[in-house]
C-alpha cells in the first residue's frame, strides 16, 4: 500500500529535500518537548523545544533557553543528533542508513543526492556520500581528541570527553550550541590555545565544503584544482585574514571585548581570528557579542551574511556568490563582458542565481528586520532595554546565515517573533541552494515557450 501510494506522488528532489528536513524538525521538536528532556523533569514549552530543534537541524545555534543548564543528558543527546543530521544533510544520512540495511540506491534517490550535493552529474555520488561519511567522522573524533586534553583534566573524565565529542561535532557541523552551561559560549577559554584553535579549525573544515576538502586532500596541489575548489580555498581565507584584521583594529582598545584587562597581544589576535572564523557560520563566541562597538557589530553582519561555501556544513549566500558578485562588479567598471577568474569565464546563468540569491537573500532579513522590529521595539515591549534595532538586524541575520551569534536578544523576544527567527534559519539553511535549483528548473521547463524580444536600454544608477 505504501509503495502504490509513494508512487502516485510526484514530488521534485527539492520538495523531498525541504520536506525531510522540516520532517527531521518536527520529530526534534517532539522529542525535546518531552519532560524526559529537560533537567527539571517539566516540558520546556513547545515553542521552545521548536526553536531549539529548528536551531539544531539548520545548525544556527541561536537559543531561546540555556542548552546546558535546561535541557538533560537525553535532550542534550537530542540536540547533537539533529545537529549532525542537520551538518550531514538529508540524502548523506539516507545513504548511511541504505548501506547499513544493504538497501540498493534507486536513481530517484541519486538524484536527490546530486542536488544535495550541488554536483553536476550522477557519477560517483554514492561513493562520494561515504567518503563525507568518513572523512566527517574522523575529523570530529580528531577534535573530540584534541578538546579532551584540555576538557577531561578540567571536567573529570566522563564530563570532559562527553563535552569534547558534544563540541567537535557542533563545530565541525558549524552550530555553535554549547553544554558548559555558563551561558558564555566559549568566553571563559578565550585565552586557552588548543581550545580555540582546535575549534577554529573544525569550523573552517566544516565551512569549506565537503567535496572541496576531499578534492583538496587528493590533489594536493592549487593549480590541479577545480574552479570550484580555488575560489571556496581563495575566498575564506581572504576573508579570515580581512575579518581578523578589522576586528583586531576596531576592539582593540575596547575593554568589553579585545581590550580586558590582562589580554596580551597574541590572546587579542587569537580573539579577534575567532571572531572572524565563527562569524562566518559557527556561533561560538570568545567574546561579548553585545560588548562590540557598533563598527565591529556591523562588520560581523556582513560576515555573517555571507556565510560558508556551497555543499558545507554551513549558511549565507555562500563565498562563492560573494565572489561572483564582487567580479561582476569589477567587470562592469573595466568595460568587460565577460567574468574571468583563474582563466575561466563563467556562464551568464551563474551569474544571474548569485545575484538573484544576494537579492532575494538581502530583501528577506530586512523584511525580518523590519517585521521584528515593529512587533517588538515599536510597541513599547520590555524587550527594548535589552537592544534595539541594531540588535534586531544581528539577530536576523545570525539566524539567515545559520551563524548563532547572539546580542542577547533572542530569549527576550515574543512569539510571533520567534516564530520568525524559525522560518529564517529554516529559509537560510535550504533557500539560497533551493531557489538556485528552482530557478534552473524553471528554466529549463520554459525552454518551449522561449521568445526572443526586442532589445533596448534603461537607464540605471
Amino acid at each position: 500500500m505504501f509503495n502504490k501510494l509513494r508512487s502516485r506522488i510526484h514530488l521534485k528532489p527539492v520538495q523531498i529535500l525541504v520536506g525531510g528536513f522540516a520532517l527531521v524538525i518536527l520529530v526534534g521538536s517532539l522529542l525535546l518537548n518531552l519532560p524526559i528532556a529537560s533537567r527539571s523533569g517539566e516540558s520546556v514549552g513547545y515553542l521552545n523545544a521548536l526553536f531549539t530543534s529548528t536551531s539544531a537541524v539548520c545548525v544556527t545555534g541561536l537559543v531561546v533557553v540555556e542548552t546546558g543548564s535546561t535541557f538533560s543528558i537525553f535532550g542534550q543527546i537530542v540536540i547533537i543528533a539533529l545537529i549532525q543530521f542537520g551538518g550531514l544533510g538529508l540524502m548523506t544520512c539516507a545513504t548511511f542508513l541504505f548501506m547499513i540495511l544493504r538497501k540498493r540506491i534507486t536513481l530517484k534517490e541519486r538524484l536527490v543526492m546530486q542536488e544535495a550535493l550541488n554536483e553536476s552529474g550522477l557519477q560517483g555520488l554514492v561513493k562520494l556520500t561515504r567518503s563525507i561519511l568518513i572523512m566527517t567522522l574522523t575529523v570530529e573524533l580528531v577534535g573530540a581528541a584534541l578538546l579532551s586534553t584540555r576538557l577531561v583534566p578540567y571536567y573529570g573524565f566522563a564530563k570532559g570527553l562527553y563535552y569534547s565529542f558534544f563540541h567537535s561535532i557542533s563545530a565541525f557541523c558549524n552550530a555553535g550550541f554549547d553544554v558548559f552551561g555558563t551561558g558564555q559560549s566559549l568566553m571563559p577559554f578565550r585565552e586557552d590555545f588548543m581550545i580555540n584553535f582546535t575549534i577554529m579549525a573544525l569550523i573552517i573544515i566544516g565551512g569549506l565544503g565537503f567535496t572541496v576538502i576531499l578534492e583538496a586532500n587528493n590533489k594536493r596541489r592549487f593549480n590541479r584544482l577545480s574552479l570550484q575548489a580555488k575560489v571556496v580555498l581563495s575566498m575564506s581565507a581572504l576573508l579570515i585574514v580581512v575579518g581578523t584584521l578589522v576586528i583586531a583594529v576596531l576592539e582593540w582598545n575596547n575593554p568589553g571585548t579585545l581590550g580586558a584587562e590582562g589580554m596580551n597581544p597574541f590572546e587579542k589576535i587569537m580573539a579577534a581570528m575567532f571572531q572572524s572564523v565563527s562569524a562566518r557560520t559557527a556561533g561560538y563566541a570568545t567574546v561579548d557579542q553585545a560588548a562590540l562597538t557598533p563598527a565591529s557589530k556591523f562588520f560581523t553582519v556582513i560576515l555573517m551574511f555571507i556565510g560558508a561555501s556551497p555543499a558545507s556544513t554551513g549558511g549565507g549566500i555562500k563565498t562563492t556568490t560573494i565572489a561572483v558578485l564582487i567580479l561582476l562588479v569589477i567587470s562592469v567598471i573595466r568595460g568587460k563582458r565577460e567574468i574571468e577568474i583563474f582563466g575561466k569565464s563563467l556562464s551568464w546563468g551563474t551569474i544571474t542565481r548569485a545575484v538573484a540569491i544576494a537579492m532575494l537573500a538581502l530583501v528577506l532579513v530586512v523584511g525580518v528586520t523590519m517585521v521584528i522590529s515593529m512587533i517588538e521595539l515599536g510597541l513599547g515591549d520590555p524587550m527594548v532595554a535589552h537592544g534595539g534595532l541594531d540588535d534586531v538586524l544581528f539577530e536576523s541575520v545570525s539566524a539567515f546565515g545559520t551563524v548563532g551569534l547572539s546580542a542577547n536578544l533572542t530569549p527576550f523576544l515574543g512569539t510571533v517573533s520567534r516564530i520568525m527567527l524559525i522560518l529564517t534559519m529554516f529559509i537560510g539553511r535550504l533557500g539560497p541552494m533551493t531557489l538556485a535549483l528552482f530557478f534552473a528548473i524553471r528554466q529549463n521547463t520554459r525552454k518551449r515557450a522561449h521568445i526572443k524580444r526586442p532589445e533596448d536600454r534603461l537607464m540605471v544608477g
